[in-house]
């Protein structure tokens, strides 16, 4: 089986140098063209000086072709990758877009062609030659229309000079196609500029998926939570209270259907690929009431303080806050049941300052750690550290508190854009977990 797969590499790497061979073609007939005005009788047909000298004029115009046509690397890296065995990863992908890629796609593409000129040109002339060694001594008729000095070789020398010459061949492709192997990676492999590139790619496809997953967890999660809580409500008072039991129904159904709402927005930024805004817009802190209605429709009386003015904020800090007070509202119903909280919100000094407060489920010592999962609260400092702020969350005297710190305006080098992308800032963390 290795054997197999050896004589199949080597095979595929010989049509690789005939392929180089076949690509040199244009270039050498455009050199064989022009060289005659410039060298009085010179004849590229005949002349085996002058063939040499077109191809070496042909080798500038393959370099040229290489640094003027970025496309030429992928359809390098594409053969290298079926024919000569290199594996995949470390060859680059997509075409040669900065100067330095295109002068190593240039150097590469001058090599195979330089290999495969000489592998081709071997290929076509030396079996014939080595086939008219090997009979030579058998054939009369043969020894009169060969030339001299091969008439004169003693008995089986020229056999063995046919094999000779063979061998030749064969060497010779085995050892241009291993150099175009090894040296494929360095040329045609991925630049630092490319590995840049994709390093950029891969982490703004981890902040998307980062932001989808706390766009999902802190909508579904608030919805479901909210609508957990009014159904055993609901199904506690069905036979004493059906007019309870009626409300919270309604109850639930205006949640779901908030929540439906929230999920197709969320969705819509997996439709962004156009770079297009998604059809509905992120809901933002003029929907705070709203949200603030539902949570009591829940069980859960809030009390809430706005001090300055919370409309006109930056679209990407007044949605961000609106998410923080959804986790927030969203981790006392799931940990805390309906028990009081306390919402402040203040705008001051270019600052959005909010502050939560509920009295913990059971006793829990300050600085206690927390069972929850802490995906919320891990979401949550993410959002205030993309704008340049912080977050912090923790028991303290008997209360579990939330506070957040966001910038009107960017107060580090962070970029977050209204998508709500950005690269993470300085910070300081606050405590993971989920339970308030």
């Amino acid at each position: 089986m290795k054997g197999h797969v050896r004589l199949r590499l080597r095979g595929g790497r010989w049509v690789h140098l005939i392929l180089g061979g076949a690509l040199l073609m244009p270039f050498y007939l455009l050199a064989s063209v022009v060289l005659p005005l410039f060298w009085p009788g010179a004849d590229p047909l005949r002349q085996v000086p002058v063939q040499f000298t077109a191809f070496g004029c042909a080798l500038p115009l393959a370099a040229v072709a290489g640094l003027l046509f970025p496309l030429l690397r992928p359809l390098e890296v594409a053969a290298v990758r079926s024919l000569c065995g290199v594996p995949g990863e470390r060859l680059a992908d997509g075409p040669a877009l900065t100067w330095a890629a295109r002068r190593r796609s240039a150097l590469w593409f001058v090599a195979h062609l330089t290999a495969g000129g000489v592998v081709s040109g071997m290929t076509l002339s030396a079996p014939p030659a080595a086939v008219v060694l090997l009979v030579l001594p058998f054939s009369a008729p043969l020894r009169d229309s060969v030339p001299a000095w091969t008439r004169e070789l003693p008995g089986v020398l020229g056999p063995l000079a046919g094999l000779g010459l063979l061998g030749l061949v064969l060497c010779t492709t085995w050892a241009a196609g291993a150099l175009l192997a090894r040296c494929a990676p360095p040329l045609l492999g991925p630049t630092p500029a490319d590995r840049l590139a994709a390093a950029e790619r891969r982490a703004a496809d981890l902040a998307s998926r980062n932001r989808l997953a706390r766009e999902l967890h802190d909508s579904v999660g608030h919805a479901l939570s909210a609508v957990t809580l009014q159904a055993s409500a609901a199904r506690r008072v069905l036979d004493a209270d059906p007019e309870f039991a009626r409300r919270a129904l309604a109850a639930i159904e205006d949640t779901t259907r908030a929540a439906v709402a929230e999920l197709d927005t969320v969705l819509g930024l997996l439709r962004e690929e156009d770079g297009t805004d998604p059809a509905l817009p992120a809901p933002t802190l003029d929907a705070l009431e709203e949200l603030l209605e539902r949570t009591r429709a829940a069980g859960v009386p809030v009390e809430a303080t706005v001090r300055g003015r919370c409309t006109g904020l930056p679209p990407v800090v007044s949605r961000e806050a609106y998410r923080i007070v959804q986790e927030g509202l969203g981790n006392v119903l799931r940990h805390a049941g309906p028990v009081p909280v306390r919402l402040q919100l203040c705008v001051e000094n270019g600052e959005l300052m909010l502050r939560m407060e509920n009295p913990l489920p059971g006793a829990a010592p300050e600085g206690a750690p927390r069972t929850g999962g802490g995906r919320g609260l891990r979401g949550i400092a993410e959002r205030a550290r993309l704008l340049g702020g912080e977050a912090a969350a923790g028991p303290r005297d008997g209360t579990w508190r939330l506070t957040a710190r966001l910038p009107l305006a960017e107060q580090t080098d962070d970029t977050t854009d209204d998508t709500g992308n950005g690269t993470p800032g300085r910070r300081r963390a606050g405590p993971e977990g989920d339970a308030p």
